[in-house]
């Protein structure tokens, strides 16, 4: 018996590990003809698999499934606009605003060499490696950027955030990935880094709403979740900040984000 992720990459049919996961979370690899859910179930060495690729799009991450369920949810378009992507990484997100139009991305990110050559190469990328996020500020971005991205680990979103906002123009949509095992503090993650608990997800979104809301002139518009886990298997959400004031009337209950952690336990596979 092997694991499903490694038979693929045995077989040729993915890159790594990782894209084998990738394709198996989006529902592209069959086993005897059925949808296969999780990378680490046990399969005989001889059982047939297959990856039904046909014309979709290849990503050098499988964080780009994340952004374009935020694009789709949220309404959004990166289409001519001047872009920050912060968490880099290897640039799945990068790459999702590139394929969807974005004039310029300043990728940002505290490592270095991680950056996807395809991604790299693109001379609308302007590689900010060995930059601390916490460190952004107009001086460093020397132009507003119209559209934000964030995918950050080990660090809480509250100590990025405001100089992330910096560097936003005053007409922008920024868009957060938001990580629970990152929010909650150390004493309240379980085994592996991974928070399970709805309630501690729902006070997390509860209290990144008012954190934002206390930010001067920004407010939070939507919030959805990330159509498949991090790494280590957490749920993880998505944010859509705004600049402004919200509309009269507007309010993301208690009730509404509730109502969405369910959503997320009951269909994130």
């Amino acid at each position: 018996m092997v694991r499903l992720d490694a038979l693929l990459v045995k077989r040729g049919l993915a890159r790594s590990r990782d894209e084998a996961r990738e394709l198996i979370e989006t529902g592209l690899v069959r086993i005897d003809g059925l949808v296969a859910s999780k990378g680490s179930t046990m399969v005989g060495t001889e059982v047939n698999v297959s990856v039904q690729r046909g014309t979709e799009e290849r990503w050098v991450s499988r964080g780009a499934y994340k952004l374009l369920r935020a694009l789709e949810v949220f309404q959004l378009d990166p289409f001519g606009r001047i872009c920050v992507d912060v968490g880099a990484s290897t640039g799945g997100f990068t790459q999702v605003l590139l394929r969807r139009g974005a004039s310029r991305v300043y990728s940002v990110d505290v490592g270095y060499g991680q950056m996807a050559w395809e991604v790299r190469n693109d001379p609308r990328v302007v590689v900010m490696e060995r930059t601390n996020a916490r460190h952004l500020s107009p001086s460093l971005i020397p132009e507003p950027c119209q559209m934000g991205v964030c995918d950050a680990s080990f660090i809480s979103l509250k100590l990025i955030m405001p100089p992330m906002l910096s560097v936003m123009d005053s007409w922008c949509d920024v868009v957060t990935l938001v990580k629970p095992q990152f929010e909650v503090g150390r004493e309240r993650v379980g085994k592996k880094g991974v928070v399970r608990d709805p309630a501690l997800h729902m006070e997390v979104l509860v209290d990144m709403i008012r954190f934002v809301e206390k930010l001067p002139g920004w407010w939070v518009a939507n919030l959805t979740y990330s159509p498949i886990r991090g790494p280590e298997g957490n749920i993880e959400f998505l944010m859509h900040v705004r600049p402004g004031s919200a509309p009269d009337g507007w309010e993301l209950s208690e009730a509404q984000v509730e109502e969405l952690v369910q959503r997320a336990h009951g269909e994130v596979t």
